[in-house]
């Protein structure tokens, strides 16, 4: 896949994706501004037009995944507050040729977000 940007959201604390969980992607160059949002797929994934490039340059992103309100959503028992809600992450493309992919590991207590393949 040439440009754009995915992620994948998997919950490893039970092994399930994070299907329905709410994302949403802002460029925040020169001003913080939504460009996608929408819930995960069954496979933990977003369909949605920025995973094929559209919309995407160069410059600053964040994505913010809802991870308290899918995991309430399960059924889990959390505390008030939650350790975890909503959870951003920052990340910069320089060459908007390429395929940006943030797969997304958590449970209730950490997470793990990087640049895959």
């Amino acid at each position: 896949m040439a440009g754009g940007v995915s992620v994948h959201a998997v919950d490893v604390s039970r092994g399930v994706p994070a299907t329905g969980m709410r994302v949403e992607l802002y460029r925040l160059e020169p001003e913080r501004r939504l460009i996608a949002e929408g819930t995960l797929q069954p496979n933990g994934t977003l369909d949605h037009p920025v995973t094929g490039g559209a919309g995407i340059d160069a410059g600053a992103y964040e994505v913010v995944f809802h991870i308290g309100p899918w995991l309430r959503g399960q059924g889990m028992a959390l505390p008030e507050p939650a350790f975890l809600e909503d959870v951003p992450f920052r990340f910069a493309i320089a060459d908007a040729a390429q395929h940006y992919h943030l797969p997304l590991k958590f449970t209730p207590w950490g997470y793990s977000l990087f640049r895959g393949a």
